[in-house]
């Protein structure tokens, strides 16, 4: 068993966007191969990083290996950011409310007139 921990293993964009292919559905490796336009050996390894982090599960379907999302780990991922999650809403509230503000402060202002042709 490594030691990669999911963090680690979405650090690479290549990994993140097989991960976003595999939310899609199961896929085999051939095809996550063509939709990533990563070679086969390449594809073979991030796809071990991700296995061995746990995000990802592999079953033998006749020849070919299917690969599918274990929802777990991102639901562990998802708590651990519930509270920044709350955090950014919080700052997104207050700007939208300054936002909101100034522009009814700007509405307030008599319009300047438009210059004469």
């Amino acid at each position: 068993m490594s030691d990669a921990t999911p963090w680690a293993a979405l650090a690479d964009p290549n990994r993140r966007a097989i991960v976003a292919l595999l939310l899609e559905r199961p896929r085999p490796v051939g095809e996550i191969v063509e939709a990533s336009g990563l070679s086969q050996p390449s594809t073979s390894k991030h796809l071990r990083v991700l296995r061995d982090a746990g995000l990802v599960r592999v079953r033998q379907d006749a020849q070919r290996r299917v690969y599918a999302l274990d929802p777990a780990p991102i639901a562990e991922l998802d708590a651990w950011l519930s509270p920044y999650r709350k955090l950014w809403n919080e700052s997104l509230d207050a700007l939208g409310r300054r936002l909101d503000r100034a522009a009814g402060e700007s509405s307030d202002q008599p319009d300047e007139p438009s210059p004469k042709d």
